[in-house]
């Protein structure tokens, strides 16, 4: 029966696979977005459309206007019309271009669970086959090696080796059993070795799949704060300049020193609105989570990648973040009166039952000084396991004798208090950043095993990187104060924090948010649960349970804490390329006066007004031209500006005000240099098919058949 479950070959997929976007699929969608209801949604952009609309019943009806009668050219007006029309069609390919690359993944992710099927277990123990569809929360299936997990749920009998390669993109499996934080199974994930009995978490539609399909889609995306804020601002400039062109031609017509048509004046609100940001913002915001799904990251929502890019405060775990993680035993010291042979034997007494990494390396050290070990019978001892209370562990023989090791608080607890030669070796080590783990027997400390914890390679210099932006670096960690500052001092974080308890997190959050600061950290157990909800960007790691990955808002599908240092710059790099674009957007739009506003009065025969002619820096002659050539390189330098959008600025840590002089020096004056040579190039172009016969055969045409309604 379990064979059914098997995929068929090729069907496993990864989050990280480079997504193809079908052009056909583009192409349809940016001529759906014409669709009024989705165009409202970009109030910029809507005012396009409207204009737009606006200009096609003047070009195709003009006697509804008879006022227009006195300027109208049909060939003019149409080509004003066909260009609007590229604005906006610009505008839809940056946004469907951005949608496709999500929609790709997701078709790819809903391989996955296409059929599945659920053993489940029944209250009477028997088991029966049911459609994945119609599993509950609660609900309890057996899964065995060769079959598919069918929904989200965490282990509560029995482990296995998962396979989750369709969903992280790695080859190596993982470990998932009952107790522990490792409990949380994903559904399309599949089932290598083992046997295990899962409770359902999620229901169908609800699932993490589920949740990673509509998010890499697109689906009912929000916007965010910042892209709020922003899309208020170009929506009240908008306006702004909307009552600037209004007040121009009352004045105009009140003064009867110049008389514009329609459609210049169409071409010259046009040109002057922040376009070019209206058309890229959906698409910067789209791709900014496209990214940090690269990265094999899940942001539930684009306020939590916008948020790490506004970080203050960033809380680490010491261990596994900043540390390899695996701390290894190097070197035994015994009290003065006790031989080493002893103090040995009796820390593999201590961690010969101790299956965490630190026990294993010190029977490995002992191991290494030859020292004989002593046989236990079954049933002549009871291990006692380290819990975060006892801070120790040992082991317990039915003589009545104990042997333990555990930290110097814990062993002060017990009764086992180290001498003044022990505390001294202990102070030493702990200032070179090592652990000091206390060996005892029968309630008396007789010498010390040192841990050493390893900083993970270049973590000095990303935490450099995170100071050069502003961002406070706080250490979390049990260890005592001494190691604690050492590696502290080592890896370069601002501050840190010893003997931290799992409720010092919250505690931390909660004090740096009463200073007004964002803070992100990671977690992956039950415990860190309530600290990441409150943390304004919670990562939590895949491999942890279902808890932590509710309330985070991110999910690492590589289960790497240290992925919070990149998520960081993928957020700098999403508010740095959407105020980069917004400069460029409103820069470019200044050199557009200087073609738009000269061809005006030169069109009207006014050029004779004092200092209209100084504004004509471009030396463009004909009006007509002039504006055209404004307008089309207005609509033209949208999707140049695509890719840059959609892979985003580059981004190299720097402080605010390094970052607001590239802007203004990079994007700013680049804006400005750029619309200035554009223009002329495009009005170099326009002349030169102006004096084409097919150019010329064309304008006959238009002028023939325009206006379908005459004049």
């Amino acid at each position: 029966m379990a064979a059914e479950f098997v995929p068929e070959p090729g069907a496993k997929v990864s989050v990280r696979r480079t997504p193809h976007t079908s052009a056909r699929r583009v192409l349809a969608d940016s001529f759906r977005a014409f669709d009024p209801r989705r165009e409202v949604k970009h109030p910029v952009m809507f005012t396009v459309y409207v204009l737009f609309l606006f200009l096609v019943v003047l070009t195709v009806y003009p006697r509804a206007f008879p006022d227009v009668a006195r300027f109208y050219n049909a060939g003019y007006y149409l080509d004003v019309t066909i260009i609007l029309f590229l604005t906006l069609w610009f505008a839809h390919i940056s946004e469907s271009i951005a949608e496709a690359q999500g929609r790709a993944q997701a078709d790819s992710l809903r391989e996955i669970r296409s059929g599945l099927r659920a053993r489940q277990v029944m209250p009477d123990g028997t088991r029966r086959w049911v459609p994945a569809d119609g599993l509950r929360v609660g609900d309890t299936i057996e899964l065995q090696a060769g079959e598919p997990v069918p929904i989200d749920g965490d282990v509560i009998f029995g482990a296995a080796l998962i396979d989750e390669s369709m969903m992280t993109g790695e080859s190596a499996a993982v470990t998932r059993e009952s107790g522990g934080d490792k409990t949380s199974v994903l559904g399309g994930t599949i089932v290598l070795q083992g046997k295990v009995v899962v409770r359902v978490s999620a229901v169908r539609g609800e699932s993490f799949l589920d949740r990673l399909i509509r998010l890499v889609e697109g689906q009912g995306r929000e916007p965010t704060p910042n892209e709020l804020a922003l899309g208020v601002f170009l929506a009240a400039l908008t306006i702004s300049l909307f009552i600037v062109v209004l007040t121009f031609l009352y004045l105009a017509d009140f003064t009867n020193i110049v008389s514009v048509d329609v459609a210049t004046i169409i071409a010259l609100f046009v040109c002057l609105m922040p376009t070019t940001i209206g058309a890229l913002l959906p698409a910067i915001g789209i791709s900014g989570i496209n990214r940090v799904a690269r990265s094999n990251v899940i942001a539930k929502s684009g306020k939590a990648i916008e948020a790490a890019g506004d970080l203050d405060t960033l809380i680490l775990d010491k261990t596994g973040t900043i540390t390899v993680g695996n701390r290894l035993a190097v070197q035994f010291v015994a009290a003065p009166d006790v031989p080493m042979e002893t103090v040995i034997e009796s820390a593999m007494l201590a961690s010969s039952l101790d299956d965490t990494p630190e026990g294993r390396s010190i029977v490995r050290l002992a191991a290494r000084r030859n020292v004989p070990v002593r046989k236990l019978e079954l049933g002549t001892f009871k291990v006692m396991p380290f819990t975060p209370e006892r801070r120790m562990s040992g082991i317990a023989l039915r003589d009545g004798s104990e042997y333990f090791k555990g930290s110097i608080q814990a062993m002060q607890q017990y009764g086992a208090p180290l001498g003044p030669e022990l505390e001294k070796s202990a102070n030493a080590a702990s200032s070179e950043g090592m652990t000091p783990l206390v060996i005892a027997a029968n309630h008396r400390a007789i010498g010390l095993c040192f841990l050493k914890d390893v900083v993970k390679p270049g973590i000095r210099d990303r935490i450099r990187e995170l100071r050069t932006m502003g961002i406070h670096t706080v250490m979390c960690t049990g260890d005592n104060r001494l190691t604690a500052a050492a590696i502290a001092k080592e890896s370069g974080v601002d501050e840190f924090i010893a003997e931290a308890k799992p409720e010092t997190k919250l505690t931390v959050i909660d004090r740096e948010k009463a200073r007004g600061r964002l803070v992100a950290m990671s977690g992956d157990g039950t415990n860190d649960a309530p600290a990441l909800a409150r943390a304004d960007v919670g990562l939590a790691m895949n491999n942890g349970t279902s808890a932590a990955k509710e309330a985070g808002n991110m999910v690492d599908l590589d289960n790497d804490p240290t992925k919070l240092i990149e998520i960081v710059s993928i957020g700098k790099q999403l508010l740095i390329t959407r105020g980069a674009l917004t400069t460029f957007s409103i820069t470019n739009d200044v050199a557009k006066y200087f073609a738009i506003i000269p061809a005006i009065f030169v069109a009207a025969g006014a050029a004779a007004l004092p200092g209209v002619s100084a504004l004509n820096i471009l030396g463009l002659a004909d009006p007509q031209l002039a504006v055209l050539s404004a307008l089309l390189f207005n609509a033209l330098v949208i999707p140049l500006l695509i890719p840059l959008a959609l892979a985003g600025v580059p981004f190299r840590p720097r402080s605010a005000i390094d970052l607001l002089r590239r802007n203004l020096l990079y994007y700013g004056i680049g804006g400005l240099v750029s619309a200035f040579v554009g223009i002329k190039l495009v009005y170099y172009l326009l002349a030169w098919m102006a004096g084409l016969p097919l150019f010329a055969g064309w304008l006959s045409l238009v002028t023939h058949y325009l206006p379908l309604g005459g004049l």
